[in-house]
């Protein structure tokens, strides 16, 4: 999965090979392996290279904070498969399904069959690689099926809610 990242206000692309704990992905043209375990929420421990790190993680509506060693990172990711207001379509028409953008486990459903939602509602809670990623409707509508069940093992690409 090639995530587009925005590191303290640089650019730079990230391609997920395989999800933690026994992770693999390519950045900055190496591939690495990294062993990744949440001893406590918000705080991971990473092996990398021989190497051990400790990293604190906070959410904002806007990007992740991540300290390491006492460095901050502002690292914004722009899954480009996901909605966001600026790629919103608020005037489509017709049926969409959203599907999951990897995969994961349904840990919480948003909405049921017959909700009307807005654009950027959340509707369906997906944990992948130990992050919880909301996956949002792209523009108004009524939830016309619901696919996923809390607790079910999803795939890539798999529907998750159909809206029209």
């Amino acid at each position: 999965m090639k995530l587009n990242l925005v590191i303290n206000g640089s650019e730079a692309e990230m391609d997920m090979i395989s999800p933690a704990p026994h992770c693999r992905f390519r950045f900055a043209g190496r591939e690495l392996c990294a062993d990744v375990q949440m001893p406590e929420p918000r705080i991971y421990s990473v092996l990398v290279d021989g190497h051990s790190y400790d990293a604190s993680v906070e959410r904002t509506e806007q990007a992740l904070i991540v300290t390491v060693d006492g460095h901050r990172f502002e690292i914004e990711v722009r899954d480009p498969r996901r909605w966001s207001r600026a790629s919103g379509r608020a005037g489509a028409e017709g049926r969409e399904t959203l599907a999951a953008p990897m995969p994961g486990k349904v840990v919480r459903v948003l909405v049921a069959a017959g909700d009307d939602v807005a654009p950027g509602q959340g509707l369906v809670v997906v944990e992948a690689m130990k992050m919880q990623n909301e996956i949002k409707s792209s523009r108004p509508g009524r939830v016309l099926a619901v696919h996923a069940q809390t607790g079910a093992t999803v795939t890539a690409g798999e529907a998750l809610v159909t809206i029209g």
